[in-house]
């Protein structure tokens, strides 16, 4: 499967579950279907910006850096094309609807796109909530994500 599949997977996968280790993790790719070596798992978790932070529970787990200076990539708009099944605008928001576990992350990338006058956005599980000031720049701000899955 292509590596952005994987790496959509991946990001999936440290949002539903506390995976601690590069084992871990290729098991559930494997368990996912994914054919994984642990030298690639590496690199993902390299160029994902991968961070082991300290869960509730004292142990640690996988997570996204949270870097606002890191700016969007292709990799991260591949992710983005991989990851977002629907976009549509009603009154004044923007709704995005994603693959399960994947809204927060889709909703840090659209935050680092600066979208002119946004002036907030919330997700779920799901879901990603974009809030403009009026349906005209609401439907503006779904047009500029629509042109990302293209």
């Amino acid at each position: 499967m292509a590596r952005s599949s994987r790496q959509s997977k991946i990001l999936e996968l440290i949002s539903t579950h506390d995976i601690a280790s590069q084992d871990e993790l290729v098991a559930c790719l494997k368990a996912a279907n994914f054919d994984i070596t642990q030298a690639t798992i590496s690199r993902d978790i390299k160029e994902l910006g991968l961070i082991k932070i300290l869960g509730s529970d004292g142990k640690y787990k996988y997570a996204l850096m949270d870097n606002d200076d890191k700016p969007v990539s292709n990799k991260n708009i591949s992710i983005f094309k991989e990851s977002v099944i629907s976009i549509k605008y009603a009154n004044n928001l923007c709704v995005l609807k994603t693959v399960k576990g994947l809204a927060c992350g889709i909703c840090a990338m659209i935050d680092k796109l600066n979208i002119e006058n946004v002036l907030g956005s919330v997700y779920g599980d799901d879901t990603v909530m974009i809030i403009l000031p009026n349906i005209q720049n609401a439907e503006m701000a779904c047009k500029t994500l629509e042109q990302l899955v293209r």
